[in-house]
């Protein structure tokens, strides 16, 4: 599925290549003609972009737009005095940021002009919290890609399962944790990301309590209190698990 989403990009941004100096030239001549004819003075720059005409090339991530609203609804409903993030987008941060004071951790700290906002360079691997020390916790789209060295971390295979086990380590008893990535059949696609199975995510969090599970499907569709067995064969789903740690 991402092969093909990559293809078609190539193949559109192929066609606007061929045809955009044709219709760019045409334009920008009837343009100028416009504005001679109606004595517009003004400062002509030209700035062909020849990659936006198509319709399909209005797309968006519809994994990240569903995964951001899912987490940002939940802090909206869960109210916490204090949120922290680690790794997700920056939209999340700018809307999480009107929500709760927010702290970022990121291994490629970012400067935000946001209020409620605080970045800590670190990483997902080794978090500089105490055990048990966060009420509320999001990682959205991240855990999938630690290990697979794409981001400048180390080179480890079981990189997803250390950094599930580091968000367990440093949520509080009856902390809450927003946790989302890719599920499906588990495989590698090497250095994108990776899949899971929403089974194997549940045997990473084998210690907190799943008390909701949503999902975006193969096909794009955001599906509220899904099933995550439902999702064990999917190929590229994403599955976003809100999850309580026990308080014994």
């Amino acid at each position: 599925m991402l092969l093909q989403k990559i293809v078609n990009r190539f193949r559109r941004q192929g066609k606007a290549i061929i045809t955009g100096p044709f219709w760019y030239l045409r334009d920008l001549w009837k343009y100028k003609s416009l504005m001679k004819n109606g004595e517009i003075n003004t400062k002509l720059y030209y700035v062909p972009l020849i990659f936006d005409r198509d319709p399909a090339s209005h797309t968006y991530d519809k994994h990240y737009v569903n995964m951001d609203r899912w987490a940002f609804k939940k802090l909206l409903l869960s109210k916490p005095f204090e949120h922290v993030d680690v790794g997700s987008s920056i939209r999340f941060l700018s809307m999480a940021s009107l929500a709760t004071k927010l702290k970022f951790v990121d291994i490629r700290p970012v400067k935000l002009d946001f209020d409620n906002f605080e970045c800590i360079e670190g990483s997902i691997l080794s978090m500089p919290f105490a055990d048990n020390s966060v009420k509320s916790l999001s990682c959205l789209h991240v855990a999938e890609h630690i290990g697979l060295g794409r981001y400048g971390d180390p080179l480890d295979t079981e990189g997803t399962k250390k950094a599930c086990q580091e968000l367990v380590r440093v949520l509080s008893p009856g902390g809450k944790l927003y946790f989302a990535l890719p599920v499906g059949k588990t495989a590698t696609y090497f250095n994108a990301h990776r899949v899971h199975a929403p089974s194997v995510i549940l045997s990473y969090f084998a210690g907190l309590k799943l008390e909701s599970f949503s999902a975006v499907n193969d096909q794009g569709h955001y599906v509220e209190n899904a099933k995550p067995g439902d999702y064990e064969n999917a190929w590229y789903a994403c599955g976003c698990f809100e999850f309580t740690k026990n308080l014994s």
